[in-house]
């Protein structure tokens, strides 16, 4: 029986293994590699903190990764397709790795912050009228 997601160790695993898989996707691998230029030895702490704030709420990731995203949608929007590829990675790796209230909850929470940020970049913006 797998076990529940339970501290900072089993996000890290976590996180490793679902960026391992992110990378070899031809969906998404793409964008983290020759779009964004992902630093992984940077990144990936940045995601174990991001992940025990929202799992676990520990105040330790600083940052806005709404930015980030804006920046990288300029270069290579994103859409859907991508977002969805994002998440099946996602909770496959989660339900690959554990089981439980917790791998439950970060399952959902993956899932509000991806739609939230999809909705975010996708949305209409307003045109104001030039004076």
């Amino acid at each position: 029986m797998k076990k529940d997601i339970n501290d900072r160790n089993d996000l890290i695993l976590l996180v490793d293994t679902f960026y391992g898989r992110v990378q070899e996707n031809l969906v998404i691998g793409p964008i983290f590699t020759d779009i964004a230029k992902v630093d992984w030895a940077h990144h990936l702490p940045k995601m174990y903190d991001f992940w025990e704030s929202i799992l676990f709420g520990k105040a330790v990731y600083k940052g806005n990764p709404m930015i980030r995203h804006f920046d990288i949608n300029d270069k290579a929007p994103l859409q859907a397709t991508q977002f969805e590829a994002w998440k099946d990675i996602f909770f496959t790796t989660v339900d690959d790795l554990f089981q439980g209230e917790n791998a439950d909850t970060i399952k959902q929470k993956a899932q509000s912050i991806a739609d939230l940020m999809h909705f975010k970049i996708n949305s209409p913006k307003p045109k104001f009228p030039i004076i």
